[in-house]
C-alpha cells in the first residue's frame, strides 16, 4: 500500500509541478504583453490606470470561475495581485516619460523627504530638476530663470511666507504649484502675489512610496488651467489618481479624513500611554482588529511629532472641529456613569442608519485587511 500511494502520490504531484510551470510561463507570456501596452501607451501618453478595464475584467473571471467551479474570491485575490503587479511594471516604466519633454522644473524644498520624492519622480521622467533651499536661498533668480513648473514643498507653517519670497523671481510663463496638505491659504496666496499658472496639489501619501500607483493626488485649480495641463497629464501618466476640488471642499473634508483622524489616534496613544498599557502583552491576546487599530496609531508615532501638529492644528477651522469633538466624546460619560446600556443601543441604531451601505463595505474591506493580517501574523 506504502508504495501504491508513493507512486500515485509522485504522479500527481508531477503533474502538479508541470501545471506550475505551465502557470509561470503564461504570467511571462502576460508580462511581455503588458510590455507591449506601455510600449502604446508611452507614444500615446495614456494613463495606466483604466479602472473600468481592470473592473470589468475582475467581473468576468468571477463569473469564469463560478462555470468552472472555482472559488471567484479565490480567482479575484489573486488577479487583483497580478493587476497591481502589472500597473506598478507599467508605471516604473511611464516614468521615463515625459510629458513636456526639456522642461526645467525647480522644487522649493526639495531636500525635505517629499520634495526629494517629487525630484526623483521628475528625473527619472528626464525633465531638469533644480532645488532651492534656505541654504542656497541666494541663488533664488538663477535657480528661477526659465523655469516651467516651481513647486512648493515646504512645511504648513512656511507656506505662505515661501510663496511670497519665491513669486517675484518666478517667469510669468511658468506653473506655480504647491503641496501642502491645506489649500485655501496657499492657493490665494499664489493667486495674490503671482500673475501667472497656478495650481494646488495635495498628495494623499508620505514619501516611502516606490510608487504612484493608485496613489491619490487632490488637485485645486487656481489660474489658467490650460496651462498647467501638462503637470495634470505627468501626474496622471505616473499612475496617480487625481482628485479635483475646490480650496474650500479639500480643506474641510481632510479636516475630518486627517486632522481629526490623527488627533483621535493621539488621544488613543496617550491614554494607552497615562496607563502604563503593556503593548506586547495586549498584543499576545489581540485580535486582529486590535493589532490593526494599534498598528495605526503605533504608526502615527513612529513618525513626526512637528509634522503631525502642523497638519492638526492647521486652521482655525480645524481646532474648532477637533472641539467639537471633544465635546462629543464627553457627551458619551453619562452612558458609562449610568451604566445606560438601553440608550447606548439608540444611539448606535441612530448612527448605524446614518452610515447606511456603507457599513456593508466597510465589513468587506476590513475583512480583507484583517485576513491579510491573519496571514502575517
Amino acid at each position: 500500500m506504502g508504495k501504491t500511494f508513493d507512486s500515485e502520490i509522485k504522479k500527481l504531484r508531477n503533474n502538479i509541478d508541470s501545471i506550475d510551470r505551465q502557470i509561470l510561463e503564461l504570467i511571462s507570456q502576460r508580462l511581455d504583453q503588458v510590455r507591449q501596452v506601455v510600449a502604446l501607451k508611452k507614444i500615446h501618453n495614456v494613463p495606466v490606470y483604466h479602472p473600468a478595464r481592470e473592473e470589468d475584467l475582475i467581473s468576468k473571471l468571477r463569473n469564469q470561475a463560478s462555470t468552472a467551479a472555482v472559488n471567484p474570491d479565490f480567482i479575484e485575490e489573486i488577479y487583483r495581485v497580478v493587476l497591481r503587479n502589472s500597473r506598478i511594471e507599467q508605471t516604473g516604466q511611464m516614468k521615463q516619460q515625459a510629458v513636456k519633454a526639456g522642461a526645467n522644473v525647480l522644487i522649493v524644498g526639495g531636500a525635505g523627504q517629499m520634495g526629494q520624492f517629487f525630484a526623483a519622480m521628475f528625473r527619472s521622467s528626464g525633465y531638469t530638476v533644480r532645488i532651492l533651499t534656505e541654504n542656497n536661498w541666494n541663488e533664488v533668480e538663477t535657480l528661477c530663470r526659465d523655469t516651467d513648473l516651481v513647486l512648493i514643498s515646504v512645511p504648513i507653517n512656511v507656506t505662505l511666507k515661501t510663496i511670497q519670497r519665491i513669486t517675484p523671481f518666478v517667469p510669468p510663463t511658468a506653473v506655480l504649484a504647491d503641496i501642502t496638505s491645506i489649500k485655501q491659504a496657499p492657493v490665494d496666496e499664489m493667486i495674490k502675489y503671482f500673475k501667472g499658472p497656478i495650481i494646488g496639489l495635495h498628495p494623499l501619501f508620505g514619501p516611502s512610496c516606490s510608487t504612484l500607483d493608485k496613489q491619490i493626488i487632490a488637485v485645486v485649480p487656481g489660474r489658467d488651467n490650460p496651462a498647467c495641463q501638462w503637470l495634470v497629464d505627468q501626474l496622471t501618466l505616473w499612475g496617480a489618481i487625481l482628485v479635483s476640488s475646490t480650496a474650500e471642499e479639500h480643506d474641510e473634508i481632510m479636516g475630518m479624513v486627517q486632522a481629526l483622524r490623527h488627533f483621535a489616534a493621539f488621544c488613543f496613544g496617550q491614554f494607552l500611554c497615562q496607563q502604563k498599557i503593556d503593548l506586547e502583552k495586549t498584543l499576545e491576546f489581540s485580535s486582529p482588529i486590535y493589532r490593526l487599530e494599534l498598528g495605526m496609531v503605533g504608526r502615527l508615532f513612529a513618525q513626526s511629532g512637528n509634522l503631525y501638529s502642523e497638519i492638526i492644528f492647521a486652521t482655525p477651522q480645524r481646532r474648532d472641529m477637533l472641539k467639537a469633538y471633544v465635546s462629543s466624546v464627553n457627551e458619551q460619560i453619562t452612558l458609562v456613569d449610568n451604566n445606560d446600556k438601553a440608550l447606548f443601543e439608540q444611539r448606535f441604531s441612530k448612527i448605524a442608519d446614518w452610515f447606511g451601505s456603507f457599513s456593508e463595505q466597510a465589513m468587506r474591506e476590513s475583512d480583507f485587511i484583517i485576513n491579510k493580517i491573519i496571514e502575517r501574523f
